[in-house]
């Protein structure tokens, strides 16, 4: 169902939701509409205020990210965060500029509309509200950048909690790895999301868009940093997870030698003793038979030439065993 608010650029009340025949005579006066799930209805409001068919139809349809200056409005189409499908969900975003007034139609709920619509009740956006619909554009687009900063910085905070969890020595903790290949993916599609948005800003600063006006060029310029800044922050995101990774895979991999070596030793201590024990079975095993041979049985050797014997042996094995490095 379609849902129309406006905002004037006065006062400090919230956007109030108003009839499509309302409208026409609010944007006359400046302001933000607001359209939300825009039906046939606000297609035929759209044509009739004047803006280019083309445009409209792309309110309608899958657009691309773009704008266009056409005679006397500009129209922007951009992707912003949608609201009700988790952090990486986006929706295109369509804005019409003319005059002292913008006209946002979406089909989704988006924070950056949410807190669009708070900014323009401080007083920074009263004063400069003569500075006309650029300036409105500027705030919303600001807004949008915004909205993707404070998702990296729940990423930050993800990173900084797996990466304490690499370097617990005490505590092992389960999938880590997955973790870290689950962020990575997820900044790959923040990327895709938010480099349009850059782009955009970098062609509007063109001298020969003739989208920005000159003295809303300062505001603009500090926007396309800020929108800049958004990609350094994905790329060093996605390197220190890298770098976290490339860590917890060495650390993985040094606990699996030492337990490698380990296993060695016990291995080696064992073939050691098994060597020096098998002569020693056999020695009692043969003295141990029920028969005359060597004099066993008959008093020649007694228990303790047997003794002596087997220890003589497990001397002579300890002896040529160190020599050669085993012990």
């Amino acid at each position: 169902m379609s849902k129309l608010r406006f905002r004037s650029l006065s006062g400090r009340g919230k956007a109030a939701e108003i009839s499509l025949d309302e409208a026409a005579a609010k944007l006359v006066k400046g302001g933000w509409l607001d359209i939300k799930n825009p039906s046939n209805a606000e297609k035929d409001f759209l044509l009739a205020c004047g803006f280019h068919e083309l445009a409209v139809e792309d309110c309608f349809t899958e657009p691309i990210t773009r704008f266009y200056v056409y005679d006397d409005h500009k129209f922007v189409v951009l992707l912003a965060r949608d609201k009700d499908r988790g952090d990486l969900d986006t929706e295109y975003l369509n804005v019409f500029v003319r005059d002292n007034h913008i006209v946002t139609v979406r089909h989704s709920a988006m924070p950056a509309i949410d807190e669009f619509e708070r900014r323009l009740r401080t007083d920074r956006s009263q004063n400069r509200s003569a500075l006309g619909a650029e300036y409105l554009l500027y705030e919303l687009l600001d807004e949008v950048a915004d909205d993707w900063y404070n998702v990296l910085e729940k990423f930050n905070e993800r990173l900084e909690t797996i990466e304490d969890n690499v370097l617990d020595p005490h505590t092992r903790y389960p999938d880590l790895l997955e973790r870290m290949h689950e962020i990575k993916q997820d900044l790959r599609e923040i990327h895709k999301s938010s480099q349009p948005l850059n782009r955009i800003i970098t062609r509007m600063m063109r001298r020969d868009s003739d989208f920005v006006p000159e003295e809303l060029k300062v505001f603009y310029q500090d926007l396309a940093d800020q929108a800049k800044g958004i990609d350094e922050r994905v790329n060093n995101l996605s390197t220190g997870t890298s770098s976290v990774r490339d860590t917890y895979i060495s650390q993985s991999s040094l606990v699996f030698a030492e337990s490698n070596q380990r296993l060695t030793e016990v291995i080696s201590t064992i073939t050691l003793i098994g060597a020096i024990i098998l002569p020693l079975t056999l020695i009692t095993s043969v003295f141990g038979m029920n028969l005359g041979a060597f004099g066993a049985g008959g008093g020649v050797y007694d228990l303790k030439h047997v003794l002596a014997v087997m220890a003589g042996f497990t001397v002579i094995a300890g002896i040529w065993f160190r020599k050669k490095g085993w012990l």
